[in-house]
């Protein structure tokens, strides 16, 4: 019995590959961690942008801040992805996207899938807008029912300005006639499947979109990788596979203890990262 999502709902995630708009921070909730998304930024120095002073923080601050953890187990989020794929749960990884006023950073059609290296195809990523997500400041775009299309080829370092680290496309021909725009304010969210093609356009706006991305997995699924064992975080339920280094939650903002899980969190995902992106090209 799905616990957050209505059947009509669970159905159009699985005809379509993604779901859109879900409730989960009220206004001033998503106001407060914008605020301390911020101050963190000002703190390391300058935005946590694909260009930013230090990229390293885009990614995995689950580990490292407390807020975002938070961010990271909210229920009406895990009560989502738990009506998915399962009460047992891992947050594999998770990254900012911030777009500046009128910047000129994009996504290319791709999917999540193909650098991830997990298998069964089971990871679901949800997208938590911190600022209004609009057609004008770049919001995501779904191709209905594509991932039913199983993974496509992709290319690296091809696309200019990406926000995504590995500069990625589909590499095969894209109709984009059925493309859906999924506008998100403030506090909602949306879930997409791993091999769901998405992308996103500039901000052409005055104002920041921002946007977390956490990627869920159920604690059964499996990383491709030879040579690391690649860290999660388990944060409902149990796991009883053992497939993944598990993380500690971070007891403090930035101490010690949540800095040196961060540093192994953060090395532990990018080498197995970059053995995919070497693998698929």
């Amino acid at each position: 019995m799905p616990t957050k999502l209505s059947s009509v709902q669970t159905e159009s995630y699985a005809r379509d590959g993604f779901l859109s708009p879900i409730a989960a921070l009220t206004g001033e909730q998503a106001a407060y961690y914008r605020g301390k998304l911020e101050a963190f930024e000002k703190a390391v120095g300058g935005p946590l942008t694909s260009d930013g002073t230090d990229p390293r923080y885009r990614s995995r601050t689950h580990v490292l801040l407390t807020w975002v953890h938070t961010l990271a187990r909210h229920p009406a989020i895990l009560d989502a992805i738990e009506d998915l794929i399962g009460p047992n749960i891992l947050v594999y990884t998770s990254t900012w996207f911030i777009k500046e006023p009128e910047s000129a950073a994009i996504a290319a059609w791709h999917q999540d899938a193909t650098y991830f290296g997990l298998r069964p195809y089971e990871h679901v990523t949800a997208w938590l807008a911190l600022t209004d997500a609009t057609a004008e400041n770049g919001c995501m775009e779904f191709l209905p029912g594509s991932h039913a299309r199983g993974q496509l080829p992709h290319r690296a370092g091809v696309v200019a300005s990406s926000v995504n680290r590995a500069g990625q496309a589909v590499t095969t021909d894209v109709d984009d006639t059925p493309a859906v725009l999924a506008p998100l304010r403030a506090g909602e969210f949306s879930l997409h499947h791993t091999l769901c093609l998405h992308r996103s356009k500039p901000n052409r706006s005055l104002g920041r979109r921002i946007g977390l991305a956490i990627s869920y997995i159920p604690t059964h699924v499996q990383h491709l990788g030879v040579k690391h064992k690649t860290p999660a975080m388990l944060v409902r339920g149990l796991d009883t596979f053992g497939h993944f280094e598990l993380e500690p939650a971070p007891a403090a903002d930035l101490d010690e203890t949540a800095r040196a899980a961060y540093a192994r969190s953060y090395d532990g995902y990018r080498a197995a990262y970059a053995e995919q992106v070497a693998l698929e090209g």
